[in-house]
């Protein structure tokens, strides 16, 4: 029964088991009739065919036979299924806080996650994400959103700091008082506000404006014959004080916009408009000039149409006032209408609540130091308060009125001109009160720093762009590297008859000429405002920057000093351009010295004029070829001169214009220029001449040139400086 039952095993496994076992058929035939026993005893190896067995996890096994195999594969791929899945992505544990940097590289934030970089650019390609490159540079709140994708908390540097807010503002105002209207005359240059603004003040503001135009906004309290206070802002009416005009249309409840009836719609009206209608300003306009002889009102009305200003005898309800600014007339009704809108706007204010107001212009005075001039708009502002504006703060040293005059507190619509600022605001800024001086100093910081991490995002995409253009200049050269090698694989493999050209690889050509860069003139920009030196910065930056560009290495409020002139003098040939400021004779000969230009003015117009004319001035120079005459070579002689030299002279016939021998020749033959040089001789005869005209014969010999045919033509040519622009 045992020999039965091991027969019937044996015979399930594979043939070919006997010959690996050593045993021929016959052996098992005779295992058969001695039994097992004998069969086995065969079957032992020699002691030097000794077999160790094979150890496994579980132990010393048997040695595999051949119908094992197919068992053995299988344990091998479960084996191999179980190490993977002992090897599975290790992921971040959920809801753990990870603290973002402001701005972190894809790598850095892989490695903060701690998952495998290309798992990352996965997820980001899933989220839509195009910065795919772990050299690329993510943002605080892209590595947020990706973070969120992993389950993990993300943690971003706070934002918060110390600041100063508005109060909000209340829902009933009717238990406050009322204030004094804000009023701001805008329109275009010479269309006579300032003079309207004289004429309701009773003052000459106009005398004093260099030029007789307006360059600064200006803030004036006046007292109307009927006892009512208003608020006027005179703002700048030139194309370079547009930030200006706009502030103070944003800084406003009403709006006068002065058109002169000679002159009519300009640009600067148009602008003015549509800083009012932005702003949402209710705007009454103001018709000047209507005591000239033949001008006519309702033309300028017809013509406002255009820009939605609809008058109310042409079915709007916008008020127009002819008015003669010089002589008076008109102001009466001008200032009735200004004060019955202000009624109807019902305009009241807090008067016991920490101040809020306006930066309307800064500067620097002498003996005074940095001067800002404030609109309040909330609240009551008074000597000794501290206050905050932008980057800037101030405790309240002194304060004085729009003629002078001290005062010791202002509320709102009040305007006055305060000193004690530690650094000078900039205008537009809004102003806020602060408990403290530390208050005031932790938020100026605050500022400061949230600004530079504003600048430094703003980088990114500049960074960004630059790395994606560098791997995608990297991907072309491997995909072209990799086309080569199969090329070669091919040519070897008899696929294809020649041999493949290399990948051609930009490498910078040092015998190449280089692109001429474009020249820049480095300037330094002073003023006496802040306001003026943003129109100043904002008019070079209007420059065409085709031919050359304007390099503003630093602006700033305050005479010219030694500073200046050190900045100016890093860039070749440095500018500063001083407007209603001067530099002293020290800062001079120091800017002298240093060969730095220093540029005065104090009208606008005339400043861009100048700066348009140095800009020219540092262009390369321009000529063009002018040919004064013509003259056909019709024979050669050979004449001997000092030294017993031979030269060559071609004999020739002028047919247009005249020769000059001071001027440069062309020899002109079959059409191509084959010489252009000096002249060296220009004879009649045996006369040296210095030119000579149409029809006349002369003999002529170049400087290097001997080459001369019959037939050739001879121009010649003087060169004309052309006239340059900047566009």
């Amino acid at each position: 029964m045992k020999q039965a039952k091991f027969n019937e095993e044996h015979q399930r496994k594979k043939a070919s088991e006997a010959s690996q076992e050593g045993v021929s058929h016959d052996n098992k035939k005779n295992a058969s009739k001695n039994g097992v026993q004998g069969y086995k005893d065969k079957q032992k190896p020699r002691e030097t065919e000794k077999v160790k067995p094979k150890k496994t996890r579980d132990g010393p096994s048997r040695r595999l036979r051949s119908g094992d195999l197919d068992v053995a594969e299988e344990m091998d791929d479960e084996d191999k299924v179980k190490r993977r899945r002992k090897k599975k992505l290790k992921m971040p544990k959920m809801g753990q806080e990870v603290k973002i940097p402001l701005t972190i590289t894809v790598d850095g934030l892989a490695k903060l996650l701690g998952v495998p970089n290309d798992h990352l650019l996965r997820k980001m390609s899933h989220m839509g994400m195009d910065k795919l490159a772990n050299d690329f540079l993510l943002s605080g709140e892209e590595a947020a959103d990706i973070a969120l994708e992993y389950r993990v908390v993300p943690v971003l540097p706070e934002d918060k700091g110390p600041e100063l807010h508005p109060l909000p503002i209340p829902d009933d105002m009717s238990m406050h008082p009322t204030r004094p209207p804000i009023v701001t005359i805008m329109g275009h240059v010479d269309h006579g506000k300032t003079t309207l603004l004289d004429t309701l003040r009773n003052s000459s503001i106009t005398a004093s404006e260099a030029g007789g135009i307006t360059q600064h906004i200006g803030a004036f309290s006046v007292q109307l014959k009927s006892g009512q206070n208003i608020t006027f802002l005179d703002t700048p009416g030139h194309a370079a004080f547009s930030a200006m005009r706009a502030r103070g249309a944003n800084a406003t409840d009403i709006v006068v916009l002065v058109v002169a009836a000679d002159d009519g719609v300009m640009p600067q009206t148009k602008e003015a408009i549509q800083h009012a209608l932005d702003a949402d300003v209710p705007i009454i306009v103001a018709i000047n000039k209507c005591d000239k002889p033949g001008v006519d009102p309702s033309l300028i009305k017809e013509e406002l149409l255009q820009y939605g200003i609809q008058t109310e005898d042409l079915g709007g309800d916008i008020q127009a006032v002819h008015i003669s600014a010089l002589k008076g007339e008109g102001m009466e009704e001008l200032s009735e209408n200004i004060t019955t809108l202000a009624e109807v706007l019902d305009l009241r204010a807090e008067v016991d609540i920490p101040v809020q107001a306006t930066i309307i212009e800064s500067q620097v005075e002498k003996g005074r130091g940095n001067v800002a001039s404030v609109l309040v708009n909330r609240g009551t502002l008074k000597v000794g308060d501290i206050i905050v504006a932008g980057t800037a703060w101030c405790k309240v040293r002194s304060m004085t009125d729009d003629r002078g005059k001290s005062v010791k507190s202002i509320g709102p619509a009040g305007t006055v001109r305060v000193m004690g600022w530690k650094e000078i605001p900039q205008a537009g800024d809004m102003v806020l009160q602060a408990e403290t001086e530390s208050k005031a100093k932790d938020v100026v910081e605050n500022r400061i720093s949230k600004r530079k991490n504003k600048e430094q995002l703003a980088s990114l995409e500049a960074m960004n762009q630059t790395r994606r253009e560098t791997h995608e200049r990297d991907a072309v050269e491997r995909a072209d590297e990799k086309a080569y090698s199969k090329a070669v694989w091919e040519y070897h493999n008899g696929l294809r008859s020649t041999f493949p050209e290399p990948p051609k690889v930009d490498k910078p050509n040092v015998d190449a000429p280089k692109p001429q860069a474009v020249p820049t003139v480095p300037i330094v920009v002073k003023g006496d405002v802040s306001g003026t030196v943003e129109a100043v910065e904002a008019a070079l930056k209007r420059l065409p920057k085709k031919l050359i560009q304007a390099s503003v290495l630093s602006s700033g409020v305050g005479p010219v000093t030694e500073s200046d002139v050190a900045i100016a003098s890093t860039g070749h040939e440095g500018v500063i351009i001083a407007f209603n400021v001067k530099a002293d004779k020290k800062t001079q000969s120091v800017a002298k010295r240093e060969k730095v230009q220093i540029m005065t003015s104090r009208i606008i117009y005339k400043l861009l004029e100048d700066i348009e004319e140095l800009m020219v001035s540092r262009l390369p120079p321009l000529y063009v070829d002018e040919v004064q005459g013509e003259a056909v070579v019709q024979q050669l002689f050979d004449i001997t001169v000092k030294g017993n030299t031979t030269t060559n002279i071609a004999g020739s016939r002028v047919t247009s214009g005249t020769i000059t021998k001071a001027d440069k020749a062309s020899v002109v033959r079959k059409g191509k220029v084959v010489f252009t040089g000096e002249v060296s001789s220009l004879r009649n005869l045996k006369t040296d001449i210095a030119e000579t005209t149409k029809g006349q014969e002369f003999g002529i010999a170049f400087a290097g040139f001997e080459d001369v045919r019959e037939g050739d033509v001879i121009q010649s040519f003087r060169q004309k400086k052309l006239e340059r622009k900047l566009e």
